[in-house]
């Protein structure tokens, strides 16, 4: 059976002949979701709200507006053990306010569909397969991803990452940190080391559950404007190990050998 990554791989090979003479936008933009069960009801329902608010938001409208071409093409999923099925909001075309409430509206009339597990690298295939197989030709390539622990099943992550990295891609992290996630140096160091990647590629996290909102707005502003953030500055010797990019799949490995 021909497996996600190599589908992956097989599509980035087409990805310059898809997309030559599809329509210009600033950004290709797909949003992808975490609504695993990690996460309880009350926070699977802030992080919708805060995406809808975002999508609405004046702020967010008029980045798209003061674009190069002045819209973006967005789509949307969301995902836990694996894409939750029938979640895809498919590619639409924003350029002005109604084009922006429209697709919110899409967003948060979907059911919150809560799953088992954590595929990170299920949500990067997604994307990535959605990326190069529209019909858009964007200046940019984008892949939002918002999680609340480190990837546990399916194929491990950074593959998948370094093959989307490889085809363009470039993936963003909102690393949801509203209780521990058992990950050492915290999930947005995770999120950084094993998840982002691709040039000006960032992770922001979210700490409280009343300043999701703001994240979410600020993020996709970022990512619409192509505005890359302040590098952080380290010394050598300041700089922390880097994370183990399998410790989902370890944890949840020996909850089975207790």
């Amino acid at each position: 059976m021909l497996t996600t990554l190599a589908m992956l791989m097989t599509l980035t090979a087409t990805n310059t002949a898809i997309v030559r003479g599809g329509q210009e936008v600033d950004v290709e933009l797909v949003l992808a979701v975490d609504t695993s069960r990690s996460m309880d009801t009350e926070e699977a329902r802030i992080q919708r709200e805060g995406y809808v608010s975002a999508l609405k938001h004046k702020e967010f409208i008029d980045a798209v507006r003061n674009g190069l071409t002045g819209r973006i093409a967005i789509s949307y999923f969301e995902w836990a053990g694996d894409v939750v099925q029938g979640s895809v909001i498919d590619w639409q075309i924003i350029e002005n306010e109604q084009d922006a409430i429209a697709f919110a509206n899409k967003v948060e009339a979907r059911p919150v569909e809560m799953q088992r597990r954590t595929s990170i690298s299920a949500a990067i295939v997604q994307g990535a397969t959605m990326l190069v197989s529209n019909s858009y030709h964007g200046l940019r390539q984008v892949i939002d991803v918002s999680g609340d622990g480190p990837n546990n099943s399916g194929n491990p992550v950074t593959p998948a990452r370094d093959k989307a990295v490889e085809a363009g891609i470039v993936i963003n992290g909102l690393a949801i940190m509203l209780r521990p996630s058992g990950t050492p140096g915290g999930l947005d160091q995770y999120y950084s080391d094993c998840v982002a990647g691709g040039p000006g590629s960032f992770v922001l996290p979210v700490h409280d559950i009343d300043d999701f909102g703001v994240a979410v707005r600020r993020k996709l502003v970022m990512e619409v404007s192509g505005i890359e953030p302040q590098p952080l500055i380290r010394r050598i010797a300041d700089k922390p190990v880097k994370s183990d990019c399998m410790v989902g799949e370890k944890q949840w490995q020996d909850m089975f050998d207790r």
